[in-house]
């Protein structure tokens, strides 16, 4: 099949603007092309983050008044072509094309292209302008492009396509008020500013030809880039003419021409399988033939890049200009060093380190000021208030709550922070591509290293981070996982009972003792148990081809400082308004679980004690200590007395084969929430009340005390805790999934409970088989 010198034009109908209100803008563009600094720059403060309904590609939108009209703009995932082959890449398909749920269509789009590489960037536009949809074109990077000895006319390219193109260097903010102006105009533009064809065979570029200036209408109806012959063309159309009336009784909705086009051309694209799904597998067959009538030796995909790219070349000739040799450019340069097999990885292994360590301990001051104030305003509510269940309720509940969300918060602005440096000086994408091959070896790619790696810190900004991964099961598979990595949150559990129970001696003498061995073990078996799920879950539950790792590595260039901050209150808004009030609500559930029923019994008993105490016992730090131990004894009796201690109770044969009597049972069941929380817990049980620590004495004499009941006809008597036993909590603890800040963003993260649950399932099974082995098997010897 070729290309006809006088092609029938394809019947993309533009749309027509019937709605009220604000005009939406679309920004559309490659990846690492500016187009969501451009887009901050647009809207700065105003942008709302959510999910599009029914998928979970981000959906970033926000408005700004430009010369009186108020005008919407989204933000759609980065894409290099139309022809649709991931989730995010169709909702871009859907939403110019206005069949979005939940998404009007476009009044006009505003494509980002990067100056320094238009003939790849020009390869999307030209699928763009065959929508009929008006297009405004933001030429951004040219200071990168002058850099490299490249000189664009901006007017006489505007003249080419027939659209307003404007010349911008988004990172400075320069020629952005120019931009704004041309938004403006074209949307006031009876014509929308819209391209009625793209692709008529190009005048000379400085030439006066029957085309709009850069500000005005647009030049005739054309052909488009990917001209077909007549019969192809027929053929098409009436493929078009049979499936639609079917298509819109099963999807409600008319089926657009060009998603016929996209059918047949993308071969096991989405397009295809979307009509498939609609239709039936009979449509498939009807698509083939339209294929095979396509005759000829190229395949329609190969066809369609080499007149896309024919259209691009020429519409560039005479417009764009190289002064001397492309010779070797400072970026480059640069990937010589960062890019190299040996240094490369050991810089990368270097700037890993530093965020790993800011994470870890520069956010740990930050962190206690944080919760030092939430405790003194809890001390504050309990001050005030009278004892009972609203002052419990306040100072445990809603106070805790909100406290143990925002405590993660500066964790997470560090990690975002650094995130947004390397990504806007285009350093991620080495990262990625050093680590690849080593990720590839259990299912994943080199950007599922960063999320995992930021696990260790905590899992709630190491799940946040997998947004950066665009295959689908690439990302749950690395969502999925990540939680695996012993966070910050475990080491006080490790603390104690490594502290406590695990003999101070030698492994290699003076180099490395038993505790440290230990702690290093734990660490180990989160990363090996990790890569092991995430091999399986690819092999079956995320099954599906290998993603090509395709990655494009965008010039060095400065940051934006702007973009960064913007960044930063984008991911902190969005995981205190949405993360932050579910792990609130299940605070409070916990809350009262654990607070009721109050006994009357255990009260009048404490009473009488209390009163006993306040007679008979001298006054001084006797008295002091006697009351602070009945408070603690009264705090855990009311506690073995709740529902949390009934069920404790209540499942302790569950984990009695792990070692575990009914007060680690429930010490354990507490710690959903957060897992430290067992630390406290363990102090309230064994009657230190809830403000013990990790490195409380006190805690740990009581613990080294602790003993099964003599009623128990096993063990009665016997310690409680064993050096087994210790090792089978902290297993238990590095596989499961005790932290509702972490279910709760995997919802987010993935849009749905489902894969939350699941990943708290199983997570928690693992966790009890490998308990159950480790005390088993230690109990041997």
């Amino acid at each position: 099949m070729q290309p006809m010198s006088s092609p029938v034009p394809r019947p993309f109908a533009p749309r027509e603007r019937t709605r009220s209100g604000a005009p939406t803008v679309l920004v559309v563009g490659n990846p690492n092309a500016g187009k969501t600094t451009i887009f901050n720059r647009l809207t700065g403060l105003s942008q709302k983050v959510g999910n599009y309904p029914g998928v979970t590609v981000e959906k970033k939108e926000g408005e700004r008044a430009i010369d009186g009209l108020t005008m919407r703009f989204v933000d759609l995932p980065g894409t290099y072509s139309l022809a649709a082959h991931s989730p995010d890449e169709m909702v871009a398909v859907d939403v110019l094309l206005g069949h979005q749920e939940g998404e009007p269509g476009p009044d006009l789009v505003l494509q980002i292209v990067d100056a320094s590489n238009l003939e790849r960037n020009l390869y999307l536009l030209s699928q763009v302008l065959e929508l009929g949809v008006p297009v405004v074109v933001a030429l951004n990077m040219m200071d990168i492009a002058r850099a490299r000895g490249i000189a664009i006319d901006a007017a006489g390219l505007s003249r080419r396509l027939g659209v307003p193109v404007v010349p911008v260097e988004g990172h400075r903010g320069r020629g952005m008020a120019e931009l704004e102006r041309s938004i403006a105009r074209a949307l006031r533009s009876p014509a929308g500013g819209r391209a009625a064809g793209a692709g008529a065979p190009p005048a000379a570029c400085r030439e006066p030809a029957d085309v709009a200036g850069s500000d005005g209408p647009v030049s005739p109806p054309r052909p488009g880039a990917f001209p077909l012959d007549a019969g192809m063309e027929a053929r098409l159309a009436r493929l078009h003419d049979e499936l639609a009336p079917a298509f819109e009784k099963a999807r409600g909705r008319g089926l657009h021409s060009f998603e016929v086009l996209r059918a047949v051309v993308d071969r096991g694209g989405l397009a295809e399988r979307r009509l498939s799904d609609a239709l039936g597998a009979g449509c498939l067959e009807r698509i083939e033939a339209v294929r095979r009538g396509a005759g000829g030796s190229t395949p329609l995909p190969a066809l369609e890049a080499r007149l896309r790219y024919a259209w691009v070349r020429q519409h560039l000739d005479g417009c764009v200009s190289r002064h001397g040799g492309p010779g070797v450019t400072w970026s480059e340069r640069i990937d010589r060093v960062l890019t190299h097999r040996f240094l490369g990885l050991t810089i990368f292994a270097a700037l890993m380190l530093l965020v790993f360590q800011s994470i870890f301990a520069w956010a740990r001051p930050i962190m206690d000021a944080i919760d030092g104030a939430f405790a003194a305003l809890g001390g504050g509510v309990e001050a005030l208030l009278p004892e009972g269940a609203l002052r419990s309720l306040l100072s445990d509940g809603v106070i805790a709550g909100v406290g143990m969300v925002v405590v993660f918060l500066p964790q997470i602005l560090i990690l975002f922070f650094f995130i947004g440096l390397l990504e806007d000086c285009g350093y991620m994408a080495r990262a990625a591509f050093l680590m690849d091959k080593v990720m590839q070896k259990c299912g994943l790619s080199g950007k599922s290293f960063i999320p995992m790696l930021s696990g260790f810190a905590c899992a709630v900004p190491g799940i946040m981070a997998t947004r950066v991964i665009e295959d689908r099961r690439d990302r749950f598979a690395t969502i999925l996982v990540t939680p695996l990595m012993s966070c910050s949150a475990r080491l006080p559990v490790y603390a104690i009972f490594i502290g406590t129970f695990i003999p101070r001696r030698d492994v290699i003498p003076g180099v490395l003792g038993l505790q440290a061995f230990t702690l290093f073990a734990l660490y180990g078996l989160g990363i090996t148990t990790a890569v092991a799920m995430a091999w399986l879950f690819r092999k079956t539950l995320l099954r599906g081809a290998k993603a090509p790792f395709v990655l494009e590595l965008p010039s060095y260039k400065w940051p934006s400082v702007r973009g960064v901050l913007l960044r930063l209150y984008d991911r902190a808004r969005a995981f205190l308004l949405r993360a932050g009030t579910t792990i609130l609500a299940i605070a409070i559930v916990v809350w009262a679980l654990a607070y009721f029923p109050r006994s009357p019994e255990i009260g009048a008993e404490i009473r009488e004690e209390r009163e006993r105490i306040l007679r008979e016992a001298p006054e001084g730090a006797e008295m002091q200590a006697l009351l602070a131990a009945l408070e603690a004894r009264e705090g855990g009796a009311y506690l073995r007395d709740s529902f949390f201690g009934r069920a404790g109770q209540a499942v302790e044969p569950v984990f009695r084969p792990l070692g575990w009597d009914w007060r680690i049972s429930m010490a354990a069941l507490a710690s959903f929430p957060a897992r430290e929380v067992i630390v406290a817990t363990l102090g309230t049980i064994f009657g230190l009340g809830g403000e013990a620590g990790e490195e409380s004495q006190a805690l740990r004499d009581s613990l080294r005390r602790a003993a099964w009941p003599d009623s128990d006809p096993a063990m009665g008597g016997a310690p409680l805790f064993s050096v087994p036993a210790a090792l089978s909590i902290m297993v238990f603890f590095a596989l499961c999934c005790q932290c509702g800040a972490t279910v709760a963003t995997i919802r987010r993260e993935t849009s749905s409970w489902g894969w939350a649950w699941f990943a708290f399932g199983y997570m928690t099974v693992l966790a009890y088989a490998g308990a159950l082995v480790t005390y088993q098997v230690g109990m041997m010897f």
